[in-house]
C-alpha cells in the first residue's frame, strides 16, 4: 500500500481536507482526485463512509486516506497531527501543498433561543478548529501553498434561525484575511469558499430532501435551481490550482446568484 500511495517522485500535489467524507467535503475530495492530488481527509465517526471515498479515488488514481477527527474537541488535535505525519510517511513527503477547512456543522439557533452551549459548540467547529488546525498544520504546508476556508452565503443575507451559525461563518472569512496577511510572506495564498444552500444531508437534508424547501430556495437563485455538491468541490479544487494563484485573501460565493 505503501507504494501505490507514495508521491515521492511523482510531483503529485497532496491535500489535507477536514470533513471529507460526506457533502461539500466529499465532493472537494473527487475533484481533488480528478486532478491527481492525493488527499488526506477525515471524518468524524461514520468510517464506512469514508472508506468509501478513498475507494473512489484509488479508482480515480489518486489514492487517498482517511483519519477520524472530531473538530469540536481540540484535545484531539495534537494527536490529529500526528496523525497525519504518519500518513505523509507514508506517502512518502513531509510537507502538503493545500490545506482545506471544510468540516462544520448545522445550528438552526436564533437570537432568542441560542444558548451558552450552542454558541460555544458552534465556535469550537467553525472558528476554533478552523484557528487551531491551521496553526499547527501550517508548519507542514509547502511555502507556496493554498488554504481554502469554508464560509457560507449566510455571512452575507439573512435567514431565520441562522443567528449563531451566520456570524460564525462571517467571523471564519474575517479570519480568512489576516491569515492571507501572516502567511503572506512564505507565499500561501488564503482565500474563503461561501456556499449557498446545497442539497446534501446537512440540517438534517433540509435542502436535499424538503421539496418546499428546495423550491423556494430555487426560486430565489438566478440560475433556478439549489447548488450540488459537486458544484462547490471543483470550484474549491479549482482555487488550490494553480490557474488562481494570484487569488488570495478573497471570499468567493458559489450560490448560483441566490439572494441577488
Amino acid at each position: 500500500m505503501a507504494t501505490d500511495l507514495s508521491v515521492e517522485n511523482s510531483g503529485a500535489k497532496v491535500a489535507i481536507v477536514t470533513g471529507g467524507s460526506r457533502g461539500i467535503g466529499r465532493a472537494t475530495v473527487l475533484s481533488l482526485a480528478e486532478d491527481g492530488v492525493r488527499c488526506i481527509f477525515t471524518y468524524r465517526s461514520n468510517r464506512t463512509e469514508a472508506d468509501a471515498v478513498a475507494t473512489l479515488c484509488a479508482a480515480k488514481g489518486a489514492p487517498a486516506i482517511a483519519l477520524p477527527l472530531d473538530v469540536s474537541d481540540a484535545r484531539g488535535f495534537d494527536a490529529f497531527v500526528a496523525e497525519v505525519d504518519k500518513a505523509l510517511d507514508q506517502i512518502g513527503v513531509t510537507q502538503v501543498d493545500y490545506l482545506i477547512n471544510n468540516a462544520g456543522t448545522s445550528s438552526s439557533a436564533s437570537l432568542m433561543s441560542g444558548d451558552e452551549a450552542e454558541l460555544d459548540a458552534q465556535f469550537n467547529v467553525h472558528f476554533k478548529a478552523v484557528f487551531l488546525l491551521t496553526q499547527k498544520l501550517a508548519p507542514r504546508i509547502r511555502d507556496g501553498g493554498r488554504i481554502v476556508n469554508v464560509s457560507s452565503g449566510l455571512a452575507r443575507f439573512t435567514m431565520p434561525n441562522r443567528a449563531i451559525y451566520g456570524p460564525m461563518k462571517a467571523a471564519v472569512e474575517a479570519l480568512t484575511r489576516y491569515m492571507a496577511l501572516e502567511l503572506g510572506p512564505r507565499r500561501i495564498a488564503v482565500n474563503v469558499v461561501a456556499p449557498g444552500a446545497i442539497a446534501t444531508d446537512f440540517s438534517g437534508g433540509l435542502v436535499r430532501d424538503n421539496p418546499e424547501v428546495n423550491q423556494m430556495i430555487a426560486s430565489h437563485t438566478a440560475l433556478g435551481r439549489v447548488g450540488l455538491p459537486e458544484d462547490v468541490g471543483a470550484v474549491i479544487a479549482g482555487l488550490v490550482s494553480n490557474r488562481f494563484g494570484w487569488v488570495n485573501a478573497q471570499r468567493i460565493e458559489v450560490s448560483g446568484g441566490v439572494n441577488f
